[in-house]
């Protein structure tokens, strides 16, 4: 799967790792309507922190569509609001 982290670039990140960053999207869901900002900016770490160690950096030059699209690192909680809700970013 092919996963772009907004300002950074993409990672071609390993299927065995879809469920782990689903169920990060799904809590980070949940933090975005408690509106625990401490919280948001932990779990958002950990989701970008995901694809970041296990995925392979796709070089710039490549042309490759993303399969998913993560929020770039000093999102808002306030823009996040727009973007986790229902299913989140990572659909069931």
């Amino acid at each position: 799967m092919i996963v772009r982290i907004l300002t950074e670039g993409q990672y071609n990140l390993p299927g065995a790792y879809i469920d782990d960053l689903n169920a990060i999207d799904n809590e980070l869901v949940e933090v975005v309507e408690s509106g625990d900002r401490e919280t948001f900016d932990r779990t958002l770490r950990q989701m970008l922190d995901l694809v970041r160690e296990n995925g392979t950096p796709v070089p710039v030059d490549e042309l490759v569509e993303s399969d998913l699209v993560l929020p770039e690192p000093d999102i808002t909680l306030e823009e996040a609001g727009e973007l986790f809700v229902g299913e989140g970013l990572v659909p069931d």
